[in-house]
């Protein structure tokens, strides 16, 4: 079903006009374009906005494809996957584009989670959310489904990842053998599996409890729910018909990692009843799984194990590599009927239009086989003990060193931006007095104190409090992650002014200077300060400490900043929080380094949207383009969740004691932490429910979640850095105490570094190791 949306003249020649527009979309919004298949055809396009949308094209033929990518912006496939950004990344197939991107070595080097590459590798191979018969792809992990308790360090609980799915019972694999071997069709080749493990039926099944797949599945279905014994309402059932039943071969959807709703019918769907009279509803879980998060998280929990990490390639193999077609597939019992594979129908052939109906219609039925992207076997992922190895070294002191600033005002803002491919990678701090500084950042191939780092150190992990003195070793910069701001020396020898580091002395009295009235660019060229006594938000040239840019918007003062993810080439989207009640998101643009507002405006910068529904000053502020959401909290008020778009979805409601929220984080898969009044500490998902709450004994300054969400870490009056589970609240780890109270948290890139900044006007780097914890905790879910 072609489709086609012209925004340009020179699109005009390509694409015939049409009343019926589907849609309209700006060229600047275009971030990725990849090119997709149709019906097991190279004649489509997907192209991913800025809005976090992705449309989806279909065209006639290669040739208008390649006209449209000439005339659309020369995006290429995005900045995820270090490739340049051109057409010809656009034109590529699968293939071409895993063997160009650095993801493959980032994933060796667990740069990037299971989860990522995998979305990665399908993404690449063609599968997308916009089309149900190319849905992402992602294996069953777990087989105990029974058990009271699961223990994630047994193998015995984990499906090998070496067999597809229909292999894994032998009786059935024999099965499947004996029709290939004794298939006898002149017009068929032999195949081993008449169906397949991605088809639009399975996809709706798994996700039938969810708009628009409900609408979706009922359309599919004739208008009604299907028969309530085929349908999804057990994850033990589920499972085990994927090991008797000749005809499902399915694997997962990605939502099973990551949406527990689907696991919910919120909606009180009549889906009918059971043999035994049983009425479905909610999906029933493992006896391991209290709730639809935990098992969601358990399974995610599954999916990054190190048993899955070591031999996910070879699932890889079967779905995207070598064993998916030819001789391999034949050895690994891997081969599906041959109207799933790309390349095996040439349409072009046939000229009858009701051949060519069935073919296409037999094409939805059966599913799609994946783009092949590799016909060597894929590489191993390394082993996290040979990248961090436990059981042979001692760990690192957790003090990896200790700066002393020159002044002693109160380190209350910390920016790691610590990117290896920025030109002068920085941890960026800025003090209770209103100055900053631009701190050298040295990315190590090894932490200092591990058997193969350099021999300096700093504080030991042991008794003492960290912080009361400078490090010895900043003599020795390049033997340890961070060293001072060069000119703060020179301001010392007055040779250079002090206002060179400078913020100013313009901030309201009204506002107690901390963490979240700044925010930093990636490559620290930049500081965007609120609290300012005209209402007005600033940017600030970190080389000089000259204002570049003064925004004005809200009718109080501003009370909170937040930014999204981005990187130095990219737009980003920047909220300010105020004294009026709302909060206001503003476009920064990469190129010109200012507020450019909405409509690009340079002079007067006007916002992209305006969020209300607060009752009293917004005090704290979360936003993430990622998700697309912005997450506020008002003093004594509530903490709402608004899209990127302004529209407001929902209130998350706290613990009855819990009263007025301070401090927010958000992790990428949408778990919102809240720390309320001094020490009271809330899990949310991002669709509002309460996971978690508890009443901490210290007064919080700091949260802080890493990458993959995981873990929190927080600081406060009482000067311990604690490490927690963020979905429990589970303690797990404290660092030694420092000399003074913790104002502010930051993680380098690669999360082996933790900065925290004291009032004593001391930065405290610490050692820091999450994979140790992933092994040492793993079984306690």
């Amino acid at each position: 079903m072609p489709l086609g949306v012209c925004s340009s003249y020179q699109l005009l020649l390509v694409l015939a006009y049409s009343e019926s527009i589907h849609g309209k979309w700006h060229f600047t919004e275009i971030r990725a374009i990849f090119s997709r298949r149709y019906l097991l055809q190279n004649v489509a396009l997907e192209i991913f906005l800025a809005s976090r949308t992705a449309v989806m094209f279909a065209f006639g033929d290669l040739g208008t494809v390649r006209r449209v990518v000439r005339a659309l912006p020369r995006v290429g496939v995005g900045i995820k996957y270090g490739l340049p950004q051109t057409r010809r990344a656009s034109l590529m197939v699968g293939r071409q584009l895993f063997r160009a991107s650095n993801m493959t070595h980032k994933w060796q080097r667990r740069e990037i989670s299971n989860f990522e590459y995998l979305m990665f590798l399908n993404t690449i191979a063609g599968r997308t959310y916009n089309d149900l018969n190319q849905y992402p792809i992602f294996p069953w992990i777990l087989t105990n489904y029974e058990s009271m308790e699961l223990d994630l360090s047994l193998p015995s609980n984990y499906r090998d990842l070496s067999k597809p799915i229909g292999a894994l019972n032998q009786g059935r694999k024999e099965f499947f053998e004996d029709r290939f071997n004794t298939w006898d069709h002149e017009g068929i080749p032999p195949f081993h599996y008449g169906t397949h493990y991605s088809t639009a039926a399975f996809v709706l099944n798994w996700l039938v409890r969810l708009e628009p797949f409900t609408t979706m599945f009922l359309s599919l279905q004739g208008g009604k729910f299907d028969h309530a014994n085929r349908m999804f309402s057990s994850m033990e059932c589920a499972w085990r018909n994927c090991q008797r039943d000749t005809s499902d071969v399915k694997e997962l959807t990605p939502e099973l990692f990551y949406l527990p709703e689907m696991l919910v019918n919120m909606n009180g769907y009549n889906l009918g009843r059971d043999e035994t009279g049983k009425a479905l509803g909610d999906v029933h879980l493992p006896p391991w799984a209290q709730t639809p998060e935990e098992f969601i998280r358990i399974n995610r929990m599954a999916l990054e194990s190190e048993i899955v990490s070591c031999q996910l390639h070879q699932w890889i193999d079967l779905i995207f590599g070598y064993k998916q077609r030819g001789p391999e597939a034949v050895r690994a019992t891997n081969v599906f009927y041959y109207l799933t594979y790309e390349g095996l129908v040439d349409f072009d052939s046939i000229t009858d239009p009701l051949m060519r109906e069935a073919v296409e219609n037999q094409i939805r039925s059966f599913g799609q086989t994946p783009s092949q992207l590799l016909m060597e076997p894929h590489p191993p992922r390394a082993s996290a003990m040979t990248l961090s190895p436990l059981m042979w070294t001692s760990p690192p002191d957790d003090v990896c060193m200790v700066v002393k600033f020159p002044s002693n005002s109160a380190v209350i803002h910390v920016s790691g931006n610590t990117y290896p491919a920025l030109p002068h990678p920085a941890i960026l701090t800025v003090t209770s007095a209103g100055h900053f500084a631009v701190n050298r950042w040295h990315n190590l191939p090894y932490p200092p104190g591990s058997a193969r780092g350099s021999e300096g150190g700093g504080g030991g992990g042991g008794g003492g409090e960290v912080g009361s003195s400078a490090s010895s070793s900043l003599s020795s910069p390049t033997s340890l992650p961070l060293s001072l701001d060069p000119v703060l020396s020179l301001i010392a020898g007055n040779t250079v002014p002090s206002v060179r580091r400078s913020l100013g002395n313009n901030f309201s009295q009204k506002v107690r200077l901390r963490h979240s009235l700044f925010i930093s660019t990636v490559d620290s060229r930049f500081i965007i300060a609120g609290g300012f006594w005209d209402n007005s938000f600033r940017v600030f040239n970190t080389d000089n400490a000259r204002i570049v840019q003064i925004i004005f918007g809200h009718y109080g003062v501003v009370r909170c900043l937040a930014r999204s993810e981005c990187n130095v080439v990219s737009d980003c989207l920047v909220a300010s929080g105020s004294q009026d009640a709302t909060v206001r998101l503003w476009h920064w643009n990469a190129r010109a380094q200012l507020i450019t507002g909405d409509g690009n405006g340079l002079d007067a910068p006007s916002p992209k949207a305006i969020l209300t529904g607060h009752d009293s000053p917004v005090v704290a502020l979360v936003l993430s383009a990622e998700l697309g959401l912005v997450v506020s909290g008002s003093q004594g008020g509530a903490v709402l969740v608004h899209t990127t778009h302004g529209d407001l979805l929902r209130s998350l409601r706290p613990p009855g004691d819990f009263l007025s929220p301070d401090l927010m984080t958000l992790s990428r898969e949408g778990l919102v932490v809240v720390k309320y009044d001094a020490g009271n500490l809330a899990t949310f998902t991002i669709n509002g429910k309460l996971l978690r709450h508890q009443s901490h004994h210290d007064h919080l300054h700091s949260v802080l979640v890493s990458r993959d969400g995981e873990y929190l870490m927080t600081g406060g009056e009482r000067g311990v850095v604690e490490v927690w589970r963020t979905f429990t609240l589970a303690p797990l780890y404290a660092f030694p105490q420092c000399d003074s109270h913790i104002r502010t948290l930051a993680l380098s890139h690669d999360q082996r570094y933790l900065v925290a900044g004291l009032s004593s006007g001391s930065l405290v780097v610490f050692n820091i190791d999450f994979n140790r914890w992933h092994y040492e905790y793993q079984q306690h879910i």
